[in-house]
């Protein structure tokens, strides 16, 4: 069996091997090394049935996300102004540190939290740059119904 033996390090292989693993973290992007954005897209769909708010970057990569249903509200009470409050309230507290201060606001959809929505976020002390309204028309409708004949 024989003597084991033990293997000193010296300080200069210890000192190289720490750099190394600090270079290797550094470049799996940890996330300590995120930046501070400056402006994001806010996408605001509000249907009838929930909230659903979406904060972005402006090349639109997704930074936080959450809706009514999420936060553990159900039925009706989905899509109501308080729902939709208490929604940006949670995707500004998952940006309160990185996130964007000027905001792009797109709404899309008819329902009770959309006013509410960029209230809140005009509450909650982001900078508003912009507001468009993308809710899709119908240009013609549907087919109309057959004529009665009696």
């Amino acid at each position: 069996m024989g003597k084991k033996r033990v293997i000193q390090e010296t300080q200069d292989q210890v000192l190289s091997e720490s750099k190394a693993l600090e270079e290797k973290v550094k470049e799996s992007g940890a996330k300590s090394s995120r930046k501070l954005l400056e402006k994001g897209k806010v996408y605001i769909k509000a249907s009838y049935n929930n909230t659903v708010i979406t904060l972005t970057d402006m090349q639109g990569n997704v930074l936080a996300w959450n809706s009514a249903g999420a936060l553990g509200f159900k039925g009706p009470k989905k899509a109501t102004p308080f729902a939709a409050s208490k929604t940006v309230e949670a995707v500004a507290e998952k940006t309160a540190k990185s996130g964007p201060t000027k905001l792009d606001i797109i709404v899309k959809g008819i329902g009770g939290g959309r006013d509410a929505a960029i209230r809140a976020f005009a509450g909650k002390g982001f900078e508003i740059d912009s507001i468009v309204d993308m809710t899709p028309v119908p240009h013609n409708g549907p087919r109309p119904k057959k004529v009665r004949r009696v």
